[in-house]
C-alpha cells in the first residue's frame, strides 16, 4: 500500500472546488496538483506523478488554472500552498488534488514531503504538510472548495516511527475523520482508519475512476463521486470504498459543462425543477411516476447477519411492492409512490403503519442513485 492513493484524494478535492459553477464564463477556477513518489527515507512510489500529471491534465481541460508539482519536498509544498491560497480567496473555485504518503497522527492529518524523515510522531509539524491547512486554502471560494487526496494510509513512515511520552497516541491507520464546513468538499480515496490501494497499472484505482468521471458532462460534483465510488469498488472487490466529507446547499455543481436546461430537472436530484416543466411525468392518483423508474430494482444492504436483498417493484400506476431476501432482514410491504423531477415520496398502505419516506433520486441507464431513509444507495435494474 503506498501514498498515491492519498495524494489524488487531495489533488482531486481541490479540482473539484474550483468546479461548482462551470458553466459560468465568469467563473474563475484554480487548481493545485501534487504528486510526490520519490521518497528519499522510504522506498519511492512510483504511480503519484502519473496520477498527478493526468489529473492537472483533465482540470486544465474543465478551464482549471493549475498548478503542478511533482516530487516536492517541504519547502516547496509549503511555497506552493501559500501561492496557491492567495489565487483561491477571489476564485469562484478551488480544488487541490494530492498524490503520494498521508497519515494520521495523534489526531491529525498530514500530506508527506518526499524529504520527511519523520523519526518521531512530534516531527510532522516540521516535516509534513497538515490537511487541515490544505482546507483553510479553499474555505473562501465563491461557489466550491474541493479536497481530493489520493495517498496509500497504510505506509512505512508509521512502522519506523518512535512514539513521543508526551502523546497517547501515534500514527493510526489511515487518514482520519474529518468535518469541513461550508461550502467545501474533501474526498479520501478511502473512508478514514481504512487503506487505500496504489494498483499496479499507471494509475491507483482511485484516480483511474476519477479521471474515468471527472470530466463527464451534465453530472453534478457529489454524484460524480458517487460515480467513481462505485468504479472503485468495482476496481478492488469492494475492498476500498473511497468517501467524501462535507455537505453542499441544494445548488447543482457540475465540473463539466452542466445538464440541458430541460434535462437538469429529471436527472439530478438537487436541481431545482423548471417552473414550465411539470407535464412530463403522469399523474395518477398514487402519484407521478417517472417512465425510467418503473420496472424491478434491487439493491445489496448490510447488516448484521450478512448482506441481504432489497427489492423494488415500482408500477406505472404510482404504487410499489417491496419485499426482501432473506424475509427477516425487512418486512415486506407496499403502497404509493411518486417519482418526479428527482424527487420521491413513499407512503406505506399495507405491511408497514403510519409509515412514510421521501428523497432525491438520479436515473443513469440500470442504476437508480436514490437517497431517503429506506434504501438508500444505488439500486439496480433486475433482471427479472
Amino acid at each position: 500500500m503506498n501514498r498515491r492513493a492519498f495524494v489524488s484524494g487531495l489533488a482531486v478535492a481541490a479540482a473539484l472546488a474550483g468546479f461548482a459553477a462551470p458553466a459560468a464564463a465568469d467563473g474563475r477556477r484554480v487548481a493545485l496538483v501534487i504528486g510526490n513518489g520519490a521518497y528519499k527515507s522510504v522506498p519511492a512510489l512510483s504511480n503519484p506523478p502519473n496520477d498527478a500529471g493526468d489529473i492537472a491534465a483533465a482540470l486544465q481541460r474543465l478551464g482549471f488554472a493549475v498548478t503542478l508539482i511533482t516530487n516536492a519536498g517541504f519547502d516547496e509544498m509549503r511555497r506552493g500552498l501559500i501561492a496557491f491560497g492567495r489565487n483561491a480567496a477571489s476564485a469562484d473555485m478551488a480544488a487541490v488534488y494530492f498524490a503520494g504518503h498521508g497519515m494520521e497522527i495523534n489526531g491529525d492529518n498530514w500530506l508527506i514531503p518526499v524529504d520527511a524523515e519523520l523519526k518521531r510522531d512530534t516531527d510532522a509539524a516540521n516535516e509534513a504538510i497538515s490537511l487541515q491547512r490544505v482546507m483553510l486554502q479553499v474555505a473562501n471560494t465563491a461557489s466550491l472548495g474541493l479536497v481530493i487526496l489520493d495517498a496509500c494510509r497504510n505506509n512505512p513512515f508509521a512502522a519506523k516511527m518512535s512514539r513521543s511520552l508526551a502523546t497517547r497516541a501515534a500514527a493510526g491507520s489511515g487518514l482520519g475523520r474529518i468535518e469541513p464546513v461550508g461550502n467545501m468538499l474533501v474526498a479520501y480515496a478511502a473512508r478514514d482508519g481504512t487503506i487505500a490501494l496504489d494498483g499496479d497499472g499507471r494509475n491507483s484505482p482511485f484516480a483511474a475512476a476519477l479521471l474515468h468521471n471527472i470530466e463527464t458532462p451534465g453530472v453534478e460534483v457529489t454524484f460524480m463521486f458517487r460515480n467513481v465510488r462505485d468504479d472503485v469498488m468495482e476496481a478492488t472487490r469492494n475492498a476500498q470504498q473511497p468517501f467524501v466529507y462535507g455537505s453542499l446547499s441544494r445548488k447543482a455543481i457540475y465540473l463539466a459543462a452542466a445538464p440541458p436546461a430541460d434535462a437538469a430537472a429529471t436527472k439530478q436530484a438537487n436541481a431545482a425543477p423548471a417552473a414550465a416543466a411539470l407535464s412530463a411525468p403522469s399523474a395518477t392518483a398514487a402519484g407521478a411516476i417517472d417512465p425510467a423508474l418503473v420496472g424491478t430494482w434491487e439493491i445489496m444492504v448490510p447488516g448484521g447477519r450478512g448482506q441481504s436483498r432489497w427489492i423494488w417493484k415500482i408500477m406505472a400506476d404510482g404504487t410499489y411492492q417491496f419485499h426482501a431476501e432473506p424475509s427477516r432482514a425487512a418486512r415486506p410491504h407496499e403502497g404509493a409512490v411518486s417519482f418526479a423531477y428527482g424527487r420521491w415520496t413513499l407512503h406505506a398502505l399495507r405491511g408497514l403503519r403510519n409509515y412514510s419516506d421521501g428523497g432525491s433520486y438520479e436515473i443513469r441507464d440500470a442504476i437508480a442513485v436514490i437517497t431517503g431513509k429506506l434504501g438508500t444507495g444505488y439500486w439496480k435494474r433486475s433482471v427479472e
